[in-house]
């Protein structure tokens, strides 16, 4: 009998026995720019770091770092994604 395992990015992630408030820092500046750069540094370990970045992409994660992107920086790179994918749906 084939057994066939399905396992999803999350269980593969670099952060997954980290505190997760370590990536949803309040605010930008003073201690949460250590905050950021901490998982940041985390995410530049991960195995999936193309697909947490992908999932925040497509679900429009607002707040946090996710796939070694920062809240500003992911906002900048979700505008120029959604412009490649309108790009290329004409």
């Amino acid at each position: 009998m084939l057994t066939i395992t399905t396992t999803d990015w999350r269980d593969l992630a670099a952060c997954r026995d980290s505190e997760p408030s370590l990536f949803f820092p309040v605010g930008t500046t003073g201690p949460a720019v250590e905050q950021i750069e901490a998982a940041i540094a985390i995410c530049a370990t991960c195995s999936v770091q193309e697909d947490c970045l992908q999932y925040a992409l497509e679900t429009n994660q607002e707040s946090g770092v996710w796939g070694g992107y920062a809240e500003d920086d992911r906002r900048r790179l979700r505008k120029r994604w959604l412009a490649e994918r309108r790009r290329r749906a004409v």
